[in-house]
């Protein structure tokens, strides 16, 4: 048994110990297990190491930040509970179409942030009365925000895991659109067809619009949604159109998108929404800094080098039951750690194979770390938000199509060459 083995066993029990034990927060405890890791090793406190890695993820963190800002200004302009009535009102005779329309509604602020608490606690939550009143129980209410959250954190254009996986081995976070859309968008609707289609009833007209009366915001029309145009304009002209003019940073095109809200709907006090937001996301931000910090240590005192050996050297059989395994149970301590410590050394062990497919098909696994205890951020959240007190119910009715998001996955990464051929653009 090595001594790099060692390491990591001590590694992680400590972490385990500052979550479980000492209640401290994840992004502490990454911390705490770096520092207790370096000084076992014989490294002292390496000042410099544990500031690199602070800052190893900047990049993620400042889009969290301003991607939190932007959609705590269009709630409160009332934009997406303008959106989310013009999507209820318009398809509510049209159930296929309306599941189709929520299951994106609820999507957005995930593949805006990165996050899928974001899309519980904003269209989760707007969404969740009207898919109840329409006749869906309210543990499958819930099961529909929970997965539908969970593949808005995955899907482009903003994916954390694939940002942290491609970071560890130099991979530019470039040509993920297409692959990533297809890990996505058939999972969403196809979950949130089967949960929700046969349950949908007649409803009464007159019900629906007194459930979602029009507001001050609805009334401005176009208007309201005028920071998601820019958002999409922007986003889009970076693609379509490369050049020095139209690639900006997405933290500033977040930014520039947020300013554009002002007099676009209801008023709103930008320096108590922005406090806000930055509040609610503290705590994913301080997992990113830990997660650089511990990476950080581990490649120094080599416990890195000894994950990617051992990964390298497992048969191809075990490589990809690991990956189904590990990836979500790890997850349910931090997808974003997962991603990192479990998910570079998998594709470092999968070369050969198309590598942005691969990552965007361990990125579809980890997501799944969100639903799993003791965390559970996705499910729990999803169960607050309708009402359900036992989590254990919807844990139960989004296990097989969580067990399918793994195996669509695994499918993704076994035939990654062949779909790099119509999902890569050159």
């Amino acid at each position: 048994m090595g001594f790099e083995f060692l390491l990591l066993i001590l590694m992680l029990a400590i972490f385990a110990l500052s979550v479980f034990v000492g209640k401290f927060p994840i992004g502490v405890s990454l911390a705490l297990s770096s520092i207790v890791s370096a000084l076992v090793a014989g490294y002292g406190i390496p000042i410099r190491h544990l500031v690199e890695g602070t800052f190893a993820y900047l990049d993620p963190i400042l889009i969290i930040a301003t991607a939190m800002i932007f959609m705590e200004i269009i709630k409160a302009t009332g934009a997406l509970n303008s959106l989310s009535r013009l999507i209820i009102v318009n398809f509510y005779r049209r159930p296929f179409l309306l599941l189709i329309f929520i299951t994106f509604f609820i999507m957005f602020p995930g593949m805006v942030t990165g996050l899928s608490t974001a899309a519980a606690l904003t269209t989760g939550a707007f969404v969740a009365p009207a898919l109840m009143q329409l006749g869906i129980p309210q543990v499958k209410t819930g099961s529909i925000i929970a997965m539908a959250a969970l593949y808005g954190m995955i899907a482009p254009p903003i994916n954390i895991p694939a940002m942290i996986i491609g970071g560890g081995v130099d991979m530019p976070f470039i040509g993920f659109e297409l692959p990533l859309l297809f890990a996505t968008i058939p999972l969403a609707i196809f979950t949130t067809l089967m949960l929700g289609y046969r349950h949908i009833k007649a409803t009464d007209p007159d019900q629906i619009l007194r459930d979602f009366p029009a507001s001050e915001a609805s009334e401005k029309r176009i208007r309201v949604y005028l920071p998601i145009i820019v958002l999409i304009t922007l986003m889009l002209a970076s693609r379509v159109f490369p050049n020095k003019y139209t690639t900006l940073g997405i933290p500033l095109i977040f930014v520039i998108s947020s300013l554009s809200a002002f007099r676009s709907g209801k008023p709103f006090n930008y320096y108590v929404v922005a406090k806000k937001a930055i509040s609610e996301a503290m705590p994913v931000m301080g997992i990113l800094a830990g997660i650089g910090m511990f990476i950080q240590i581990m490649t120094l005192i080599g416990v890195r080098g000894f994950l990617t050996v051992s990964t390298l050297q497992l048969p191809s059989l075990w490589l990809l039951v690991g990956i189904v395994i590990s990836l979500p149970l790890f997850g349910a301590i931090s997808s974003y750690g997962a991603a990192y410590v479990l998910g570079v050394p998998f594709l470092l062990a999968l070369l050969g194979h198309q590598e942005i497919i691969v990552a965007s098909g361990l990125t579809l696994i980890v997501c799944l770390g969100d639903l799993m205890p003791t965390t559970a951020f996705a499910g729990i959240f999803r169960a607050q938000i309708v009402g359900e007190s036992n989590y254990g119910r919807l844990l139960k009715i989004c296990a097989p199509y969580a067990l399918l998001t793994a195996l669509y996955g695994i499918g993704m990464i076994v035939g990654a060459n062949w779909l790099g051929k119509f999902l890569i653009v050159k």
